[in-house]
């Protein structure tokens, strides 16, 4: 044995390469004799004695892989489509189930289903629409009778903030009103949307943020608005309004070094000026906002 083990290793080194390689055959061969000879550290010479264990330990996880695969016990049979539609009427009338329950209420039917095949089916249950209206259902119905009001903070060249208030129409995303100012208060607010609203223009729905901005002088102003608050921390609800202050962002504010209060009242005035009467919109087809059509009265 000691003999073959010496000439595997010949068969090695002989073949015609500066490093001879060692192909899976040849460690699989060298481990097996290495198990019949007593000496075969003495003995084994193009390699270390831990290479030669390593590969031992790699042929093991071999063997014993492919033992698993012939052990392995058969897959259980997949339920019936009625146990299953089953599983998912009782999760859907009782939300507060949980799949340990939902196994106690099938073997009561003399149906016997692991805890663990029924959270597999639970993960497939088809989700229910919500019967009430989304809110982008609510935004698209209502589009042409809303406005969303919303402030863009920035700051001057020596890093005072300082605030725009942007007042928009859902439908034609036309900016019916925007100033600047320092210090915004309730009834700084409720100027502007008075100066928003001239002559009875006004819209029947106003979206706005839970901002205290918003206070008793803007209930007042807004009287014969339905006010819609959108969720905290969920900008997306007001995504018009979001998506023109992003806009501004790209487009003005972070191209200009803001000097003074008037100054930046101009820009932004010249820039809604462009938005409104040159700019093209994807959300309307690329047309004009001032073009769409009247605004709400």
């Amino acid at each position: 044995m000691e003999n073959t083990f010496l000439r595997q290793q010949v068969i090695v080194l002989s073949r015609e390469k500066k490093r001879p390689p060692l192909g899976n055959r040849d460690r699989r061969l060298l481990v097996l004799l290495a198990r019949l000879i007593s000496s075969w550290k003495d003995a084994l010479h193009i390699v270390q004695p831990d290479t030669l264990i390593r590969w031992h330990r790699e042929l093991f996880k071999v063997v014993w892989r492919r033992k698993s695969k012939t052990s392995r016990k058969p897959y259980p049979v997949t339920l019936s489509i009625q146990t299953i539609r089953l599983i998912w009427r009782l999760a859907t009338e009782n939300r507060l189930w949980g799949a340990e329950r939902l196994r106690g209420e099938l073997l009561k039917r003399g149906i016997q289903v692991s805890k663990r095949t029924i959270q597999k089916y639970l993960k497939q249950m088809p989700r229910l629409r919500p019967t009430g209206q989304t809110w982008s259902t609510f935004a698209r119905n209502h589009a042409a009778e809303s406005w969303a009001c919303d402030f863009v903070q920035a700051y001057d060249v020596f890093f005072r903030a300082i605030f725009v208030f942007v007042t928009i129409e859902l439908k034609s995303r036309r900016v019916v009103h925007v100033n600047v100012t320092r210090s915004p208060s309730d009834g700084w607010v409720a100027q502007q949307l008075r100066n928003a609203t001239p002559f009875g223009e006004r819209p029947k729905y106003l979206i706005r943020d839970n901002d205290r901005k918003y206070g008793e002088h803007v209930a007042n102003v807004a009287a014969e608005i339905k006010i819609v608050r959108t969720p905290v921390r969920t900008p997306r609800a007001n995504a018009y309004c979001e998506r023109f202050i992003g806009t501004l962002r790209r487009k003005c504010l972070d191209h200009i070094l803001i000097l003074s209060e008037k100054q930046l009242r101009r820009l932004v005035k010249e820039y809604v000026q462009y938005f409104n009467a040159d700019r093209p919109h994807q959300g309307i087809d690329q047309r004009i906002p001032s073009r769409v059509g009247p605004s709400v009265r």
